[in-house]
């Protein structure tokens, strides 16, 4: 009896932690991130749960050593991912496409897609990996008509002055599991806030790449820096600012 007792007491346990959670808005630190350490690699864990349109949602951040062996090409048969490369050069093989991309370049990868990177710069590779699974159905085909399979070099992507600084536009389209998913860089050259408080249906995350910013969300300020992700929840007031007289960068990307 004692023994059915703590195989009970451990099944529960286990399905308490295999649970997700809304994830609140706020902002997630690099600097406080634990560290998984393996071969020449090494994995960050930003955040796992659940949004209004995503039944799973996971952001976690994978470091590559010079000379690391790539994991074997691997396949996601129902989420969608994301890939931010933070630093470092990478060769990535999605579907028939096969590409050499540096630091804030981008990848969409819709579900069912094989997928391999390497390291193949002489330094470390960093990148960001966001997937997800929405509530609604997967439309490969609506995926496919929207294009598919996205690789962005930065270096392709031009970068369009305005009065504060400048913007870069990735992608405005639909994807397996979004109707609507967009996401841009934007760079503030001097202090001040880079547009009046707002709100949105869309649930929306800002990924710091260079300086020191704030953000107000809902009557509450944060403050972030390179590396740091800012997470607001769909309707939730919010408005960030570069917080030194310098240029700050930040990815800003939103979904329904």
């Amino acid at each position: 009896m004692k023994i059915i007792l703590a195989c009970l007491i451990q099944l529960i346990t286990l399905s308490a932690f295999a649970q997700t959670h809304p994830i609140p808005s706020g902002i997630i630190h690099w600097s406080e991130l634990p560290v998984t350490k393996g071969d020449h690699r090494e994995s960050r864990k930003l955040i796992q749960g659940t949004t209004p349109e995503f039944d799973y949602f996971e952001v976690h951040a994978t470091t590559q050593e010079k000379g690391a062996e790539p994991k074997p090409p691997h396949a996601q048969k129902d989420r969608e991912e994301l890939i931010i490369v933070k630093e470092g050069t990478m060769k990535c093989t999605v579907g028939n496409q096969t590409k050499t991309i540096g630091a804030g370049s981008v990848i969409l990868i819709p579900p069912q897609e094989m997928q391999a990177f390497e390291n193949v710069g002489n330094g470390p590779l960093t990148y960001y990996a966001f997937a997800f699974r929405s509530k609604k159905p997967m439309d490969l085909e609506r995926s496919k008509k929207a294009g598919g399979v996205l690789i962005l070099n930065i270096d392709s992507l031009s970068f369009k002055k305005t009065e504060k600084g400048g913007s870069r536009k990735y992608f405005e389209r639909s994807t397996a599991m979004t109707d609507y998913f967009e996401m841009h860089v934007t760079q503030l050259d001097h202090a001040g806030p880079s547009h009046a408080p707002h709100q949105h249906v869309e649930t929306e995350l800002i990924l710091i790449t260079e300086g020191n910013t704030s953000m107000v969300i809902d009557g509450k300020t944060y403050t972030g820096g390179p590396g740091d992700l800012y997470i607001m929840e769909s309707g939730k007031m919010h408005g960030i600012t570069n917080v030194e007289d310098k240029p700050c960068s930040y990815f800003a990307f939103k979904w329904r």
